[in-house]
């Protein structure tokens, strides 16, 4: 009698466990205080205000003579230290004497309408693109575009036509999306958190409300980087609202993950493993192990310190564009860093790059965007209650090849059960949206067609 208690019991807890993990929680919807001081009792200001990217002479000057007196580290070694710092020289070389395109990089940067709007009294920048014409009898997608670190909203900017005028880029036009990239608050011209615990999910929270406020009661949402965590925690949160994530980077680790990878070489198959997923995650010790010691070092010191080491870089534009550019090198391809220039030009121009540098130097936000990774990493990531919870929305994944991490498909149908899209991406790695901004429309095309096909 007490084994048959004794095994009704352990059944019971065991489909119990099965129900309760495919349930549909949702993060709350919660307003917080981030502003300075104590909350208004006054009514915030609902307006959106247009914005004008700007600089001046005095700017101009003060970046110049700064970068006119830097001094370079002597170099010693050849390879993977770091940027080299004789490629840092030239880089400085051009800032100093061409990089005075800042005054015409401001004039690009006018491309895009920018906005400002006071979203729980913080001021927050964002772009809006609307689509320059639309076939007969076609409304256009609204989509959030989300970026990370050390990236900026610029990142977007090069996807932007493949997504709002298709036709005119070499693409059909059964999809046409009127596009919204919004700043991180504490990046660029968002205006910084001024208490602490402002996380992803607060920000998830407002660019939720700030969709609102345009007036999309539905919407696509992609991102990668801190763009990933943000739109996947739009989707736990307001899963009714959003009509599609696509997401080209995914924090899906595991114990059971980790455990599998161990074994997955030999026994791939019996884990979900395609011939692919081998190809990206085996050698273990190098994809796997060898690149997280080795990329992780930053990460390290944003989550516990970051203001130590951001009161440097917030002092020398020259220290701040070789710790910007060298993620841009290995984070694109990991081979670059046996290159001697980084392999920086391989794939972006100078002056795009040092355009998002010119954006965290000019707005003096490089503390508080790192501070963002001590907010959400502090007490580690698993200390979330998002990080336990399933996203119950469609999902499409992209997988590029030089991303830092491969997930796999199998990962992501454990966290992301409604996966109707999962594409391995013929080149490009972390920085998907500035590196290869065709096949990145093209992957978001692809899902919205499947969803909807669905």
């Amino acid at each position: 009698m007490w084994l048959e208690i004794f095994l009704a019991s352990v059944l019971g807890f065991v489909i119990y466990w099965f129900i309760s993990q495919d349930k549909e929680e949702t993060l709350p919807l919660e307003d917080g205080w981030w502003g300075p001081g104590t909350r208004p009792t006054a009514r915030e200001d609902e307006s959106i205000r247009p914005f004008k990217v700007e600089t001046s002479d005095e700017e101009i000057n003060n970046i110049s003579q700064r970068v006119e007196k830097h001094f370079l580290t002597p170099e010693r070694f050849r390879i993977k230290y770091g940027l080299l710092t004789s490629y840092v020289g030239e880089i400085v070389h051009v800032w100093n004497f061409k990089y005075l395109i800042w005054l015409f990089q401001v004039t690009a940067l006018a491309k895009y309408r920018d906005f400002l709007h006071s979203l729980i009294w913080l001021d927050i920048h964002f772009i809006h693109v609307k689509p320059p014409q639309l076939p007969s009898s076609c409304s256009p997608k609204p989509l959030l575009m989300v970026h990370g670190w050390p990236g900026s909203f610029y990142e977007f900017y090069k996807i932007i036509p493949f997504l709002t005028d298709p036709k005119n880029h070499g693409l059909s036009d059964e999809h046409v999306f009127e596009v919204i990239c919004p700043s991180i608050p504490g990046y660029s011209f968002s205006e910084a958190s001024s208490k602490k615990g402002f996380d992803s999910v607060a920000t998830a929270r407002i660019f939720y409300k700030l969709m609102l406020r345009l007036g999309f009661q539905e919407f696509y949402i992609q991102g990668g980087d801190w763009g990933s965590l943000i739109c996947t925690n739009m989707a736990q949160m307001v899963p009714r609202r959003v009509k599609g994530l696509h997401l080209n980077m995914a924090f899906v680790l595991r114990n059971f993950f980790i455990l599998t990878v161990l074994l997955g070489r030999r026994f791939g198959g019996l884990f979900g493993y395609s011939k692919r997923d081998i190809e990206l995650m085996y050698p273990f010790k190098e994809k796997f192990f060898y690149s997280i010691m080795r990329e992780s070092g930053y990460m390290h010191i944003q989550s516990t310190k970051p203001d130590t080491v951001g009161c440097a870089l917030n002092d020398s534009p020259v220290g701040l564009a070789a710790y910007i550019l060298e993620k841009f090198s290995t984070w694109t391809n990991s081979e670059f860093r046996n290159l001697e220039d980084g392999g920086l030009e391989r794939k972006y121009s100078l002056d795009d790059l040092l355009t998002n540098v010119m954006l965290y130097w000019t707005t003096g936000t490089i503390v508080s965007s790192q501070r963002y990774y001590k907010e959400n990493l502090g007490q580690g990531l698993m200390a979330h209650k998002h990080e336990r919870m399933k996203v119950h929305v469609p999902t499409g994944f992209a997988a590029f090849p030089s991303e830092l991490l491969h997930a796999p498909e199998k990962w992501l149908k454990f966290k992301y059960p409604k996966l109707v899209s999962y594409s391995f991406m013929a080149c490009g790695g972390h920085f998907a949206a500035f590196e290869e901004p065709e096949l990145l429309a093209q992957d978001i095309r692809k899902f919205v067609s499947a969803l909807e096909w669905q």
